[in-house]
């Protein structure tokens, strides 16, 4: 009778594994679990909606990257993030020690790419564009072009999470800030960014109409003119939508 003592009695915390975005919950269910990599046997990510990559580490990242701007940290699971990688959960804590870990790595590497492979003068531009018409196709190049949509998705989640989303707000700001001489860059570099945020935050989580269905291009042409006042180096929209600023040749139409 003793060995039958435990039967059918689900392991203690079982019960809170479904717990929204707990790390400990999720941390939980992956105990005692199989740690062998999944080598994508049986695993099909591209059919699967999930993602491919070249290690197990990779693949990872890029699913945490594409689940956290979509969600949130809170509602980003260890075991959602494990699916769409295609391998099993107990190897996020392998490889990265926790959800919070695996958070911080992503905003820091997402933000630093967005902010290394983008002209300083078109970073608003092509921020905008990334919150407000984030690419449809999973890959490499995804995050970085969501990295200011996890960030306001993911405010307020826990200190550790808000540290890591001031941490990337700091470089965006001081490159923003970059594109002004005046004494007081950095004031405007930071009005900038919370221009930019907060145009995502009604549009992309509140879903602010007219707003929310206005087109992208033209609200992006709209925001950058307008920024061109406050920051001087800023490059002037590159795509329709935006009017011009005092001074600029009339686009090479004929005047008469």
């Amino acid at each position: 009778m003793a060995r039958n003592a435990n039967a059918g009695v689900a392991p203690r915390g079982r019960a809170r594994d479904e717990s929204a975005g707990s790390d400990g919950a999720d941390r939980t269910e992956s105990a005692g679990t199989d740690c062998t990599e999944s080598t994508g046997a049986g695993v099909d990510g591209a059919a699967d909606g999930g993602v491919v990559g070249s290690s197990t580490r990779e693949r990872l990242l890029l699913a945490a990257s594409g689940l956290f701007a979509e969600r949130g940290y809170d509602r980003a699971t260890v075991r959602d993030i494990a699916a769409r990688a295609g391998v099993n959960q107990a190897l996020l804590f392998r490889h990265f020690g926790s959800k919070q870990a695996l958070f911080g790595e992503v905003v820091s590497r997402d933000g630093r790419e967005q902010l290394r492979s983008t002209p300083p003068e078109r970073l608003a531009e092509t921020v905008l564009m990334s919150m407000l018409a984030p690419p449809p196709v999973r890959g490499s190049s995804e995050g970085a072009h969501r990295s200011l949509e996890t960030l306001l998705r993911s405010v307020g989640a826990g200190d550790e999470v808000s540290a890591a989303v001031a941490g990337l707000g700091d470089d965006y700001s001081r490159a923003l800030a970059g594109l002004s001489g005046a004494d007081d860059s950095g004031v405007r570099g930071d009005l900038a960014l919370a221009w930019l945020v907060g145009i995502g935050l009604m549009r992309v989580v509140v879903g602010k109409r007219p707003l929310a269905d206005a087109d992208p291009e033209a609200i992006t042409g709209l925001v950058v003119d307008t920024l061109g006042h406050l920051l001087e180096g800023i490059a002037p929209p590159a795509r329709g939508g935006g009017g011009r600023r005092d001074g600029d040749e009339g686009g090479g139409e004929d005047g008469g």
